[in-house]
């Protein structure tokens, strides 16, 4: 694979279940340069989001209401698409092991670096 970190995804889901936040996130990301921005307040809809058409990359917010987000993470790693989590909890919450290594944006965070790691997402994807 031909990987530039300056290509950012064609595909981005967001899995975030405040509409105000997933709205800011679809808005800066589509400046960006991508595409497509589609967004799943729950595990359930980004499970049939994937299964209907497989983003090429994924930002999930870790907290849900009443659930996490670490399912649609699993199916996301099994396809071996690039994604990263981001929270309002900051540094201290807890992943699973297979994820902790995982990049991690806080809530709120910068244009700059929302910006870098989708720019990096291929250079990600091109290491699998």
């Amino acid at each position: 694979m031909n990987a530039s970190a300056d290509r950012v995804p064609d595909d981005v889901l967001i899995v975030e279940d405040d509409p105000i936040i997933a709205l800011d996130f679809e808005d800066r990301i589509l400046g960006f340069g991508v595409k497509m921005v589609r967004t799943a307040g729950n595990v359930t809809r980004a499970l049939e989001m994937i299964a209907d058409r497989a983003p090429d990359f994924a930002l999930l917010d870790i907290g849900l209401v009443r659930e996490k987000s670490f399912a649609v993470a699993e199916r996301l790693d099994a396809l071996e698409i690039p994604f990263a989590f981001v929270t309002g909890y900051g540094a201290d919450v807890r992943l699973p092991a297979a994820f902790a290594q995982k990049p991690r944006l806080p809530k709120p965070c910068l244009s700059d670096a929302l910006a870098t790691l989708l720019k990096g997402w291929s250079l990600d994807r091109a290491r699998r």
